[in-house]
């Protein structure tokens, strides 16, 4: 028992101070969720579009596919036997969509994170990255040989700074700028086509940017940020997720084709990864296709989370937000949980986040907005706050 000592005192230090994490089980239908007997609204969902609530796609999907084609496992990575059409015939979808550029895709989000950065970096390599990207992409830095530096969060006029004086230092080749469009525990965006004219500006930079939040919601097709600014082939490295608003699963990148080529020769997790069930496949190209004609709710969506965030706001809550994550920072963990509590007594699932995943003393509610939610449920949400 010795051996475990140390990881138990450590659980009872992270219980002490508000920190320990367990699974909960529920269950979800439509905009609701449900445990032990109590119903909520779900505020905490990626589902931001409702895709995944929507029987009726999930039964049309299935109806319209033969089940010689319901294939459940790939049993191989993709290099081997498990490049089948339905991986084609996505990254092609992919491909047609984001302006006829190249398109990968990949297990997971965390794997396309973890994977792309090691493959493209070696000790040569500047990696810039935002003090608030996703973990997944802090894993990918460290599991590199490049030298980083976080620049401060959304300050540009920092990057250009560490650009300025890194840019003609001869140890380095190329230099990555890592940011995500749509920031997931704070909710507001990076100046996307101001990063663009940096970019120009230096011959040395690529820009990598994780849209995993931003598809689905933003742009006229749902294809995120970099199509809502008209910037899709200026950025080098442009990645997202299926998991969220697409109601599926796996990452993809849109990239040059070489990049492409290159990552399939160089990228372990893709490499020494059984591939995903052509199954998955192919309801991510049906749902993918769907949400692109989703302009309308797309648009009545934005002014819903437009109207909350200001009502939020006007009861004077610290929000940095600007789209359809809406944090309520609180700042001590026990507190925050206790704030989550009562909501959930009032009705909605909304989650405490704290440290690790936001820096200390930075504990908040995440208020996760989707278009299921009606004007009426929002209003009271913010009256209960």
């Amino acid at each position: 028992m010795s051996l475990l000592e140390s990881f138990e005192r450590e659980l009872h230090v992270l219980k002490a101070s508000g920190n320990l994490r367990q699974f909960q089980s529920n269950q979800q239908e439509d905009k609701w969720i449900q445990i032990d007997q109590h119903k909520m609204l779900n505020c905490s969902s990626n589902d931001y579009l409702g895709l995944a609530a929507d029987l009726d796609l999930r039964a049309g999907f299935f109806d319209q596919l033969p089940n010689k084609l319901k294939i459940m496992g790939s049993s191989s990575s993709r290099l081997l036997t498990g490049n089948f059409p339905e991986y084609e015939a996505l990254e092609f979808q992919l491909s047609q969509a984001f302006l006829g550029r190249s398109a990968l895709v990949f297990n997971s989000g965390y794997h396309m994170n973890i994977g792309i950065l090691p493959a493209l970096s070696d000790s040569k390599t500047l990696i810039l990255a935002d003090k608030l990207i996703h973990a997944s992409m802090i894993d990918g830095i460290r599991l590199s040989t490049a030298k980083y530096i976080r620049y401060r969060h959304n300050d540009l006029e920092h990057l250009t700074q560490l650009l300025e004086k890194y840019h003609d230092d001869q140890q380095f080749e190329k230099i990555i700028v890592v940011t995500e469009s749509i920031f997931s525990m704070d909710g507001d965006e990076a100046d996307l086509k101001q990063l663009v004219q940096i970019k120009y500006q230096f011959s040395k930079l690529m820009l990598y940017v994780d849209e995993a939040h931003a598809v689905g919601v933003r742009g006229q097709k749902g294809l995120g940020c970099a199509e809502q600014y008209n910037i899709i082939q200026d950025i080098d490295f442009l990645v997202g997720t299926f998991g969220k608003a697409l109601a599926s699963v796996g990452g993809y990148l849109i990239c040059h084709p070489i990049i492409r080529e290159y990552l399939i020769n160089k990228m372990r997790p893709l490499i020494f990864s059984t591939a995903q069930p052509p199954l998955n496949m192919a309801w991510t190209t049906y749902i993918f296709k769907h949400m692109q004609n989703l302009h309308i709710v797309r648009d009545e969506f934005s002014l819903r989370c437009h109207k909350f965030r200001n009502e939020v706001m006007n009861k004077q809550f610290d929000c940095p937000s600007s789209s359809h994550l809406v944090p309520i920072i609180i700042g001590d963990s026990a507190k925050t949980i206790m704030y989550a509590q009562k909501l959930q007594h009032e009705g909605f699932y909304i989650m405490p986040v704290r440290p690790p995943t936001v820096p200390k003393h930075s504990s908040r509610l995440r208020i996760s907005l989707n278009a299921m939610l009606g004007e009426a449920e929002l209003s009271r949400l913010v009256s209960v706050l």
